[in-house]
């Protein structure tokens, strides 16, 4: 199978670096990158780099480097087949078959031969849209006098545009084509031609003058203009007709047999490019009122619109660290002059999931912005609801609607790249966002309407990764936002409450084990899974590495629910785990769940239950007593207990300093985010 190397490029350049090498060896975020222990070499201090934005890997210690494909090769021991098919899967980029089907980048070069030419466009003069009318049914012809130079090829115009136009370039030329064209070099030939027309017709570039853009922008992303009339291109490129439709550059007309057309005409272009650089089709807006304003190419053997995001290739170039995602091609164009890098623009109405996940693999932290309409709107929920499935723990979707109905374009111009860049950076949080929608279609001081929120929110947070901890707060926070709503007075607790301490005969571990019974889903996640990865525990010896090496000394193990030296919270865990799932049904009352795992406990676990339940139950009834937040409070008092106790029995000073960085790590984060949460929860 012979795979072109424009493909190879593309399936490196789209493939799951840090996912294909995570399998391998654990990979945590370091900045813009991705550390961990090299695969290739046994290491125990993390030397090896993984880039998403390139798509390389670097081992300081051993050199192991490459992409995608050299990994599976030198890894997995994969040959370069079974690489570029594992990449494909990956990908969804599909393989070229067979011979045949390697041809679809190519198409047979004829010379189309007519008796009219069409008019050529005139670079002096202004045109007369009311007064234009164009039947294509019947031929047009042009005055020789008129012909513009780019047709005659006269030297002197052509090198007075170098910038924008190769003087060698010369389509029309009576010499004998070859057999085959190449679909890549032709829509690059297209292009030229269209950076020509722009830079020949006055009031076409006036139209991006008018927007504010400068001639280096014009540049930068190769902007063009498609001429009035109906048959340019099959004039300026008479071999490469076949091409041009493949490209819907150039379509069959429905009236006459035997006639086509222009696709894109009196209209500003934009190549779009993919992440090579290479065009791969046009989009071109209208001029005066005609519509639809803006008009694609069509979908070909190089463009696929799923793939491609307007804009990408030139925020890598820039080595964009934050990335924007916008409606409009003018509003990517206005945010790059602006100094404001990283902002695309899908190519429908909404990116699809790979396009997000490709952009969360750049930067975690990726906003949206999209008008503040109803159908902008609809469509940051319908973008929302794509991303959803690879919101991944540690990534984050923020949402930017700019006021007064602006655009990232009119913003600019109205207020400055300081003010875009403030609204940027204010842009809301996901839970805000979503509270907002809510609120704007629900009349949540109503119960029904309430439910109706809840069971839209339910709906969202179930397209979330399984066994997302963003699932759980999501539903957490806005319900309790919901329920405060007429309540106020309930919400008076003091905000020092939040240090938990016990002021009754339950301790710590007894109420962590009533809560699991009275709602057994805090299990799911795992809580203290979430809690120690959370506050990068996991993570706190890390410097001392090298002292442990000299030492000889294992990592102790992170603390586990066994860890808590407590019969009855493991045998209520271990219960839990045993229940089938629709005893453990939000359906089920909480009444009826209670009794199915108390009968399924020891005596003397029952009678711990039994003995405190009556208490804990009227304790439950305060509005923050079933609160995510508040359980995971008492079970982080529990935790640094636990830490606590282990750094004191520790013999050796470095494993004591281990626990006590532990230990530290966990109060820093409850302190930041669990402390923080339950505040804002307490004082609201």
């Amino acid at each position: 199978m012979q795979i072109p190397e424009s493909l190879i490029e593309q399936l490196n350049a789209e493939a799951d670096l840090v996912e294909i090498i995570g399998k391998h060896t654990t990979l945590k975020p370091a900045g813009r990158e991705f550390k961990g222990c090299c695969p290739f070499h046994g290491e125990k201090t993390p030397s090896f780099y993984v880039n998403p934005q390139t798509n390389l890997y670097y081992c300081f210690g051993c050199h192991a480097k490459g992409n995608a494909i050299t990994f599976l090769k030198e890894f997995e021991r994969m040959n370069f087949i079974e690489s570029v098919k594992y990449l494909s899967e990956q990908t969804g980029i599909e393989l070229p078959k067979d011979t045949a089907d390697q041809q679809k980048f190519k198409y047979k070069k004829t010379i189309k031969t007519q008796g009219a030419k069409p008019i050529a466009p005139q670079p002096n003069l202004q045109p007369q849209h009311s007064e234009l009318t164009v039947d294509d049914t019947k031929p047009t012809y042009f005055d020789q006098s008129h012909h513009l130079s780019f047709y005659d090829h006269d030297a002197g115009v052509i090198d007075q545009t170098d910038d924008y136009f190769d003087g060698t370039f010369d389509p029309s030329a009576k010499t004998q084509p070859e057999s085959q064209g190449d679909l890549y070099s032709l829509l690059e030939q297209v292009h030229r031609y269209y950076q020509f027309m722009l830079h020949s017709i006055p009031f076409a570039k006036q139209y991006f003058l008018d927007r504010g853009l400068s001639d280096e922008t014009i540049e930068t992303f190769g902007l063009g203009y498609a001429p009035e009339g109906w048959q340019h291109l099959e004039q300026v490129f008479p071999h490469d007709i076949e091409g041009l439709k493949i490209l819907g550059l150039v379509r069959d007309s429905t009236k006459t047999a035997g006639r086509s057309f222009d696709l894109l005409r009196h209209r500003v272009i934009f190549p779009i490019k993919d992440t090579q650089g290479r065009v791969v089709g046009f989009a071109g807006r209208s001029l005066d009122d005609e519509l639809p304003k803006y008009i694609n190419s069509s979908e070909s053997p190089v463009f696929q619109k799923q793939h491609i995001l307007y804009g990408l290739y030139e925020a890598r170039q820039q080595k964009a660290r934050d990335y924007l995602m916008v409606e409009g091609y003018m509003d990517v164009i206005a945010l790059y002059q602006a100094g404001i890098y990283g902002a695309v623009a899908p190519m429908g109405t909404a990116a699809n999931e790979k396009q997000i996940d490709r952009l969360l693999r750049y930067n975690h932290k990726l906003t949206l912005c999209f008008d503040g309409d109803s159908a902008g709107q609809k469509a940051a929920w319908r973008t929302l609801e794509i991303a959803a499935p690879v919101l991944h723990d540690g990534r984050e979707l923020r949402f930017l609607t700019l006021a007064d109905g602006h655009d990232p374009d009119t913003f600019i111009k109205a207020h400055g790249t300081a003010a875009m860049q403030t609204a940027i950076d204010g842009a809301v949080s996901l839970s805000d966002y979503l509270y907002g929608v809510l609120s704007s279609q629900f009349d949540l001081t109503r119960p029904e309407q309430k439910a109706q929120a809840m069971a839209t929110l339910r709906a969202l947070t179930e397209l979330l990764p399984k066994g997302s901890s963003l699932r759980w707060w999501l539903n957490s926070d806005i319900y309790q936002k919901l329920k405060a709503i007429g309540k106020d007075g309930r919400f008076t607790a003091r905000v020092d409450t939040i240090n938990y301490n016990s002021t009754n005969d339950i301790d710590a571990i007894t109420e962590i084990a009533l809560s699991i019974v009275h709602t057994p889903s805090l299990l799911t996640p795992d809580p203290l899974a979430y809690i120690i990865d959370s506050s990068q525990m996991q993570s706190a010896h890390e410097p001392l590495l090298a002292h442990m090496q000299r030492q000889d000394l294992a990592l102790p193990d992170l603390p586990t629910w066994a860890s808590f030296d407590s019969p009855l919270l493991n045998e209520v865990i271990a219960i839990i785990k045993q229940l089938p799932e629709d005893v453990l049904s939000d359906d089920i009352s909480p009444y009826a769940r209670t009794h199915f795992i108390s009968a399924a406990l020891s005596h003397d676990a029952g009678q711990q239950i039994q003995q405190h339940w009556k208490h804990f139950q009227s304790k439950s009834q305060h509005p923050i007593a079933d609160q995510l937040p508040m359980f995971l409070e008492l079970l982080s008092v529990a935790l640094k207990e636990v830490l606590n106790k282990q750094q004191i029995a520790s013999k050796n000073l470095l494993l004591s300093e281990i626990y006590k960085r532990r230990l530290q790590a966990l109060i820093n984060w409850d302190n930041a985010h669990n402390k923080a949460k339950l505040a804002e929860m307490l004082v609201h």
